[in-house]
């Protein structure tokens, strides 16, 4: 499947699910990094999970300012009453019924309802920027998985060029001792050597199969079995250093300050915090509210049944909970508590975020020179092994020199796949670090 029909299978599953289901999405012919983050920020359960949140803050954030708007209530009565309890009384008054309909509205209470209303607003705000923390996170993951699974591949074709190398090594063994130019032993060596490189290639072979569930697992990719279960996409890609990173560490701190939305919903909930101080200390104050209604009333004093009382009622109320056992008291401390933990949660997760960017960069550095280190040492171990080649065949090394030479080489396209990787997941890391989305969500 094509990115471009796979990102139509991505808006199908958004429709079902605002539908309430979710659909299936059948396993692509082809997949790349791009696809693949796109698919996640759609699907992961984690981001799914965090979209929710901010659903739920905005409930909260509704029944907060409700307050805020007039409350309208019904109420209604029917009564009857026994003959024996009513006979003082004309016919037809033993029941009694009642219809009222009144309006309130809250006009002072101590500055807690505004509180609560800001504290709401800013906690959805947090419940935001905390999306925003999770789909950093979970791309920077799908993204390492995503290299882990092209590093699995790229094993895969250099144990099996080994293994290749090997058989080849084994049948000229084999040849020359046909011709009567070396002894068995040389072939035993050549067979010995074969069969130590079987089980890299299988190990290799396994570890891609489970990054690849591994990754399925992060991009949301549910199929519920069916004909793709076993059906494995070819990804599209390559493991490469690129050029190097220009970043100074000073810079990579500051845009972490900035820009992490980690710092900034601790910073929305300290606020947040600050006004539900506010909220708990309103109860020390009175509350004042705007009354009204229309009541329609038939009671016993009525000649009969039909005759009816209505008419209007208006008002203020007002209610002062002067001492409430210290439970105002209480709440104040709590919410005090509260706000001096958001304090400290941000300090602790800013010093968190400083050793995280200056970790970050330093195995971005290590990263580079590995790239460095690796690229000279594959050239030296093919030469190596083309002058242990040259020399086998002049007769004056042994099969011994060139199986070292083989093993030699292939440690070195294993060390430099192992550079690569860790440079490419070093750049995304510094990236999430300092509070940047991935380059493949757009702004």
């Amino acid at each position: 499947m094509k990115p471009n029909a796979l990102s139509l299978t991505v808006a199908a599953a958004a429709l079902a699910a605002a539908a309430g289901l979710r659909a299936e999405p059948p396993v692509p012919d082809t997949l790349d990094l791009k696809t693949a983050v796109g698919f996640a920020l759609e699907n992961n359960f984690a981001i799914r999970q965090a979209r929710e949140r901010i659903r739920q803050q905005e409930g909260v954030e509704i029944t907060v300012r409700a307050r805020q708007i007039p409350s309208l209530a019904a109420a209604g009565a029917y009564t009857g009453n026994a003959t024996a309890i009513s006979s003082y009384a004309p016919p037809d008054n033993d029941r009694a019924w009642s219809i009222s309909l009144q309006a309130r509205q809250v006009l002072y209470a101590g500055g807690g309802v505004s509180a609560a209303v800001r504290a709401s607003g800013l906690a959805r705000a947090a419940a935001v920027l905390e999306l925003q923390s999770v789909i950093n996170g979970q791309l920077l993951a799908v993204r390492t998985q995503f290299y882990t699974v092209l590093l699995g591949r790229e094993r895969i074709l250099v144990q099996e060029e080994n293994v290749k190398l090997l058989e080849e090594q084994l049948k000229d063994a084999q040849n020359r001792f046909t011709a009567g130019t070396t002894s068995n032993f040389e072939v035993l060596r050549a067979e010995v050597a074969l069969a130590n490189g079987q089980p890299p290639l299988i190990q290799a072979r396994n570890d891609y199969r489970v990054a690849i569930e591994q990754l399925r697992q992060l991009l949301g990719f549910a199929t519920g079995g069916g004909p793709g279960t076993a059906k494995v996409p070819e990804f599209q890609g390559a493991l490469e250093a690129g050029a190097p990173v220009t970043l100074q560490l000073a810079d990579a701190l500051a845009a972490a300050r900035a820009h992490r939305p980690e710092l900034q919903q601790l910073a929305r909930l300290e606020q947040a915090g600050e006004q539900n101080v506010t909220a708990s200390r309103a109860t020390y104050l009175p509350e004042v509210d705007l009354v009204a209604g229309y009541s329609w009333v038939r009671g016993p004093v009525s000649a009969t049944w039909g005759a009816r009382n209505d008419g209007w009622t208006a008002g203020v109320q007002s209610s002062w909970s002067i001492f409430d056992g210290r439970a105002t008291a209480g709440r104040v401390v709590q919410a005090k508590s509260q706000l001096e933990q958001a304090r400290l949660t941000l300090a602790d997760t800013t010093l968190a975020i400083e050793v995280q960017v200056r970790q970050a960069y330093s195995t971005l550095t290590e990263a580079w020179e590995l790239v460095q280190a690796s690229s000279k040492t594959v050239e030296q171990a093919q030469e190596a092994l083309r002058l242990a080649n040259v020399r086998y065949d002049a007769g004056t090394a042994t099969q011994l020199d060139v199986l070292t030479s083989q093993v030699a080489l292939t440690q070195a396209r294993l060390n430099q796949l192992q550079a690569w990787y860790g440079y490419s997941v070093a750049r995304a890391a510094v990236r999430q670090a300092m509070g940047e989305a991935d380059e493949y969500v757009l702004p």
